[in-house]
């Protein structure tokens, strides 16, 4: 049986992602991502869900409970017509932790502003 990491290389490589652009949508550096494909550090929780996300697969998959076949892809839900929940996801995934913070403080206010028209 695989490993989770070695795994995810597979769906990296699979995919034609470069580890710089999965260390981008953890918010990590190349040098840090690589270290968790190769064992050498222990990928967080936060971490595994956020790929299993990304690359659209499930957890059983990945510790694997299913086989590559019955893998089943997340449904995508859309924010606006031309924007899921992954993109923003990944885009803010890809901020620096200020950058993180801001969107979530942004979001805040707007819950404020709807709870004001009310």
């Amino acid at each position: 049986m695989k490993s989770v990491m070695e795994l995810f290389r597979e769906l990296r490589e699979d995919h034609d992602y470069t580890q710089t652009e999965v260390a981008a949508v953890l918010g990590i550096s190349q040098q840090h991502y690589s270290k968790y494909e190769s064992g050498e550090y222990e990928l967080p929780l936060r971490h595994f869900i956020t790929l299993a996300e990304y690359y659209e697969v499930s957890a059983d998959y990945l510790i694997g409970r299913c086989s590559y076949d019955e893998k089943k892809p997340l449904e995508l839900v859309y924010v606006t017509r031309d924007c899921s929940c992954e993109k923003i996801l990944r885009d803010i995934l890809s901020l620096d932790e200020h950058g993180r913070a801001a969107v979530v403080e942004y979001v805040g206010l707007q819950k404020l502003k709807g709870k004001k028209a009310d």
